[in-house]
């Protein structure tokens, strides 16, 4: 038997994701109340275990119901990767196979899984499937001593950047107040329409904040008194999250990015992180592809799945390219920042 539960107002979803050993933010009933509250996507478990049992497996996705892309099942919107909670590859294959016999009933255009164990079919039964464009997860081991976190880092683009902003004499501030949340979203604006996409709404980093409590952090770098950089961290358990960043183009050769984001480092291996989820990067964005790698030397391929083999999602990547990038690139923030409101949902 195939059962669904509702993860926002089932207690055991959340017990559930927070023991697993594959479980990430992402599963977190925080960021699933964060998208509920953004986008109106309604949360759904799928499992094997009897509702009156403690669960033992799960597959967590958002209903995206859209009138330009359509409806589907995505696991799960705007999140990096989402490891279906299997301990069990039988459990899995059935699970799997279930979801592909609805989606026609359901007129679901397609389900989206996206997996860290780099196609779905090497570790299960189950066909039918299309990757979708690869991406690189980059992960960096906080294990060792600071000093040896630090010296692993590239010299010249991490290190030397690093004691630049020192000797710049940068300050920082750090927290989740509304005022911060502001600073940071007027350079988040910024930086997107510097690269010809519109910026995710203001609500979801509001709702992100809100939900995820002290679990998320803002870090701005100023100089001056003038905010020229900040981040958006998570944390789950031992690892930090490196979700979100921007910056003022004019102060890039203070270092003010690698510089937030080694102080992130620092506190959260002070409270036991024991790695740095540095995100996904599609394989042609090569700037940000080669600032992860002067972190990270060898990092992994993410290839999303998507049943059934058919045509693909229009993922934000997708829309980049339908939309005039260069009208994007000199369009006001303020109008930049409606299109972004307008779109992302439809996207997700």
């Amino acid at each position: 038997m195939i059962h669904q539960i509702n993860p926002l107002q089932d207690p055991r979803w959340g017990e559930f994701a927070g023991r697993h050993p594959d479980a990430s933010v992402f599963h977190t009933v925080a960021w699933l109340q964060a998208l509920k509250r953004t986008y109106e996507y309604e949360p759904v478990v799928f499992t094997t275990s009897s509702p009156s049992g403690a669960l033992k497996n799960g597959l967590v996705f958002c209903r995206v119901d859209s009138w330009i892309t359509g409806s589907r099942l995505v696991s799960l919107p705007f999140s990096d990767h989402c490891e279906p909670l299997c301990d069990s590859r039988e459990d899995l294959n059935f699970l799997v196979r279930y979801l592909q016999t609805r989606l026609e009933h359901e007129r679901w255009r397609y389900m989206e899984i996206r997996s860290t164990s780099a196609n779905l079919e090497k570790i299960t039964d189950v066909k039918n499937s299309r990757p979708r464009p690869s991406y690189f997860l980059h992960v960096l081991d906080l294990r060792p001593e600071l000093n040896e976190v630090f010296s692993s880092l590239d010299k010249d683009c991490v290190q030397r950047r690093i004691r630049r902003a020192e000797r710049a004499g940068l300050t920082e501030k750090l927290g989740r107040s509304e005022e911060l949340l502001r600073e940071f979203y007027g350079l988040f604006v910024a930086t997107r329409g510097r690269q010809g996409v519109p910026p995710t709404p203001y609500t979801w980093f509001k709702n992100l904040v809100h939900c995820l409590g002290g679990a998320a952090e803002i870090r701005v770098a100023q100089y001056g008194g003038v905010p020229i950089a900040a981040i958006l961290t998570l944390r789950f358990r031992n690892v930090l999250y490196y979700k979100y960043s921007c910056s003022d183009v004019r102060f890039k050769n203070l270092g003010a990015t690698p510089w937030l984001l080694w102080n992130a480092i620092v506190a959260a291996k002070a409270t036991g992180a024991t790695a740095l989820d540095m995100g996904r990067t599609q394989e042609d964005h090569r700037g940000l592809l080669e600032f992860k790698d002067h972190w990270v030397s060898q990092s992994r391929r993410l290839v999303y799945s998507y049943f059934p083999n058919a045509s693909g999602p229009e993922s934000v990547e997708g829309w980049r390219l339908k939309i005039a990038k260069r009208a994007l690139s000199h369009m006001p923030n303020k109008l930049l920042a409606l299109t972004g409101k307008m779109l992302y949902r439809h996207v997700g």
